[in-house]
């Protein structure tokens, strides 16, 4: 193969992973397929479809839309707009069910298609010369399009872009592991759209440029060795861009490669420390979708409004992958992939390690959505007490230590559970996977960790209380204590009155005692003395 593999480069082994059935020959024989959204009665748009807070809904009932029309603006620094899938008539906003394995419910806005799919004039303004730009302009781009990491964690990609200038980014890293198995959608868009994703990595680096020289970059593109069409294709994209910073770096298939640390582990040899970001390793990682949605939204102002998906499973009678529209419910995709078989026993999000089960088909596809997992019955076998084995501790790619994890969440010790480094845990699922006792171990992690949440919440908002209490205590004893003070000044400038008043009254009494004596003595002195009589004569 070319030098662009770089078959050279040293990797490095992250602890524990397993080598799981893949099963991803099911549903990547096939071109991917696109959904239109008219052939859906109604999208279903969940608002919060990010990690981070909620947008502020700009549309109303009975409004006619344009495909990428903003439905909801940013409120916040953790807040991203949604946009139109499609055009149409807003039929509704109310709640629904998102997907969310306890059938949760939040706001949504539906959208009645119109059948013409019209852009109007919400398209954005192509950025073609983006070189020409800095970082903030495309970073406001890359935000106001709605882009998210697609490899899971819908965290804000703008967020992740906005680096330090005390902390140059050196490496980029592309992942395009995807390592779950049954999952094939970001190996068919690697196969199908690899031009778009070196020009979504070029636009990236283009972004760390201005705090990272040219010559200190490279961008290391990792994928599984199970995906020798993604790899040729993209190879073939690397050398037609002639950009030396990019790198083809296949690596070997273990479950979880594809999870943040673990690729970059394998990648750079680079840690991430417990509690820190690869960001302080220099390192930024971006899933190969989100770099193709940043080029479309750069280059074709396109917002972010569908991805690829992948529909597979026993369950289902064709598995393939499909590009669809957010907010088309899950049952279209199922009856575009050929409807249920009779196996069909179990609906997931996601892929059998780390997906979550679905009540329903109507929940509609969102930005998470990179797989529809129709699972065929299974007997699975009764949880059993733990018989201390250490299976899981040697599977567990984060080095973490589950047995003690599992017996301080099931104690509901959430103080010391923390002490193990829970939030470390990225659930991939290979305790459980291997546990011979059959104990739902990430399970008992998702609800430690949700308790925690919801305790740091609880605190939160009770110190929040507690200041807000004490600030107005404060507030009201400085009132009281000024306004004795001002009482205190008025009532001695009223003694000093009172005062200065009474001496005068004394002093001008003293003045008219005086007076009255000097007139007497006056008059007293201006009055002749009477003669008396001489008797002696």
């Amino acid at each position: 193969m070319s030098a662009l593999l770089d078959p050279g480069r040293l990797l490095w082994r992250n602890h524990g992973g397993l080598h799981l059935p893949e099963h991803k020959t099911l549903s990547n024989q096939r071109p991917t397929r696109p959904i239109s959204a008219s052939t859906c009665k109604e999208l279903v748009v969940p608002l919060l479809q990010h990690a981070g807070m909620h947008p502020d809904i700009l549309v109303k009932v009975g409004e006619s839309i344009n495909k990428g029309q903003p439905l909801a603006k940013s409120q916040g620094y953790a807040s991203l707009p949604i946009h139109a899938s499609t055009s149409g008539l807003i039929r509704a906003i109310e709640k629904r069910p998102i997907p969310h394995p306890s059938g949760l419910e939040d706001t949504c806005i539906i959208i009645e298609p119109d059948g013409a799919d019209h852009w109007g004039a919400h398209k954005l303004e192509p950025l073609p010369h983006y070189a020409e730009l800095d970082g903030v302009t495309l970073r406001s781009r890359i935000c106001f399009a709605g882009i998210v990491g697609l490899g899971g964690a819908v965290f804000p990609a703008a967020i992740k872009l906005n680096v330090r200038p005390k902390m140059p980014i050196s490496t980029l890293i592309i992942n395009g592991a995807e390592c779950e198995p049954y999952i094939t959608c970001d190996d068919l868009l690697m196969r199908e759209k690899p031009e778009e994703i070196i020009a979504g990595a070029q636009v990236i680096l283009h972004i760390l440029l201005s705090h990272t020289p040219p010559e200190g970059q490279e961008c290391l593109i990792g994928i599984e060795d199970n995906k020798p069409e993604a790899i040729q294709a993209m190879q073939a994209a690397v050398k037609a861009s002639g950009d030396q910073r990019i790198h083809i770096v296949p690596i070997p298939t273990l479950y979880p490669s594809g999870g943040e640390k673990q690729l970059i582990k394998i990648l750079t040899g680079r840690e991430v420390a417990s509690g820190s970001r690869p960001t302080d390793s220099g390192v930024i990682c971006h899933n190969v979708a989100t770099a193709r949605a940043i080029y479309r939204a750069v280059v074709w102002g396109e917002p972010l409004i569908s991805r690829y998906i992948t529909v597979t499973g026993g369950g289902v009678a064709e598995a393939q992958n499909f590009e669809v529209p957010f907010g088309v419910p899950i049952r279209t995709l199922i009856e575009q992939a050929g409807g249920y078989t009779d196996k069909a026993e179990r609906l997931i999000m996601g892929g059998p390690m780390m997906g979550i089960s679905l009540a329903n088909d109507s929940i509609p596809v969102v930005k998470a959505s990179n797989c529809i997992l129709v699972e065929q019955a299974a007997n699975k076998p009764a949880a059993q007490p733990c018989i201390r084995c250490g299976a899981c501790a040697a599977a567990c790619p984060v080095t973490l230590l589950p047995q003690q994890l599992y017996w301080h969440a099931r104690a509901k010790h959430f103080e010391e559970i923390e002490k193990y480094h829970l939030f470390d845990c990225i659930e991939c699922g290979c305790c459980a996977y291997v546990c011979p006792s059959h104990l739902p171990l990430v399970d008992y992690y998702r609800f430690a960790k949700s308790e925690i949440r919801h305790q740091r919440q609880v605190q939160h908002k009770a110190d929040v209380a507690r200041e807000r209490h004490e600030f107005r205590l404060e507030r009201l004893e400085r009132a009281k204590r000024e306004k004795a003070e001002k009482l205190a000044k008025h009532k001695q400038a009223l003694q000093n009155k009172s005062a200065t008043k009474g001496d005068d009254a004394k002093q001008a009494a003293i003045q008219a005692a005086l007076e009255r004596a000097k007139a007497k003595k006056e008059k007293a002195q201006q009055t002749p003395l009477t003669p008396t009589e001489d008797k002696s004569a």
